[in-house]
């Protein structure tokens, strides 16, 4: 028997018109998704990877009633988000990164309560649940602290549980641990886990930078890349797809600025992708190849450029590395570098 969809978007797309002063030539809109279809099973902690302006959170929007689409169709738990939107919001969540919410003059507590009502709870669900999730991200004691004295991580501790207070049946999180700190994003992984084994039917989309989150929580996830899925599969199937190519990490001595194309490691025949990052007295490599043969060819090209090794060493496939391949360049590099590795 087919598992039911929480949900599904068939050729979903979305584009903004670019309002104000142009010059000739100047683009009047932006593709912000194209043709993207997606299906989600209840009960999955489904992934969306993608570098800044992919579209991720244009779909998240779209999906939580909060943005109408261009063209195609997308359905939460079999409803349609332009024409169900009460039945849709009754049942969804959202909660964003570094979003300001809440009232300054009013304490964590009164506002966890205030948005407890808004969703409908009763004062003494609504205040369960509150000091159940407050003691879930570790500021139980500070309950009674103004908004406005706030810092942002504890600003965003708060956010993390208004988002859960209504117990929905699907869960959108737009990069949910930016802005905590290592301890605090561990006990959110945690809780999001324990919060998705609890209930087996309830269902939650992820957004992060950080790979290894997805790796960790992530049942599947899709890879985008301007407004359009390049992949979607389990994270060990997509780390699985590199298996036959061989991936290094080498650390050599500054290669200094950027040569022309012929001249770039690029360049090397079998070598698929790399990515480059300078350090104090060393640049750091990240090799894709097709087979473990073309390291001497990648090796020659280095000392030709009066570059020496200094380490060197082979791993497993990872997600970044997927990403890499797919995308062009890190999750973590700058949209500027559009280009790769510049090496």
């Amino acid at each position: 028997m087919a598992q039911a969809l929480a949900i599904q978007t068939k050729d979903l797309g979305r584009i903004y018109k670019i309002r104000g002063p142009k010059k000739k030539g100047d683009a009047k809109q932006l593709v912000a998704l194209e043709g993207v279809n997606l299906e989600v099973e209840q009960g999955e902690l489904f992934g969306l990877l993608g570098p800044n302006g992919a579209g991720k959170t244009t779909l998240i929007k779209i999906l939580s009633t909060l943005l109408l689409p261009t063209s195609g169709v997308a359905l939460v738990e079999g409803r349609d988000v332009t024409k169900d939107v009460f039945q849709i919001r009754q049942r969804i969540s959202m909660v964003s990164g570094g979003e300001t919410s809440g009232y300054g003059l009013l304490t964590i507590e009164e506002n966890l309560w205030m948005f407890a009502r808004f969703y409908g709870l009763d004062t003494a669900t609504a205040q369960k649940r509150i000091d159940e999730l407050l003691a879930v991200v570790g500021i139980a004691d500070r309950k009674r602290a103004k908004i406005s004295d706030l810092s942002t991580g504890l600003r965003q501790k708060m956010n993390f549980v208004r988002g859960f207070l209504s117990d929905p049946s699907v869960i959108f999180l737009d990069e949910p641990t930016l802005g905590l700190d290592v301890t605090a994003a561990r006990e959110v992984r945690g809780f999001v886990k324990d919060w998705m084994r609890e209930v087996p039917s309830r269902t939650l989309l992820l957004t992060t930078h950080y790979m290894a989150e997805a790796d960790e929580l992530c049942d599947r996830l899709a890879i985008v890349d301007s407004g359009k899925v390049l992949v979607c599969d389990t994270p060990a199937n997509l780390k699985h797809r590199l298996q036959k190519d061989a991936v290094f990490n080498l650390k050599v001595s500054l290669l200094g600025p950027k040569p022309n194309q012929d001249a770039m490691i690029e360049s090397v025949p079998g070598v698929r992708r790399v990515t480059a990052s300078e350090h104090e007295g060393y640049t750091e490599l990240s090799l894709i190849l097709a087979e473990e043969s073309v390291l001497g060819g990648v090796i020659g090209h280095l000392s030709s450029r009066g570059s020496n090794l200094i380490s060197l060493e082979k791993r497993a496939p990872t997600l970044e590395d997927v990403f890499i391949q797919l995308v062009g360049r890190r999750l973590d590099e700058d949209t500027s570098k559009r280009n790769g590795a510049a090496q």
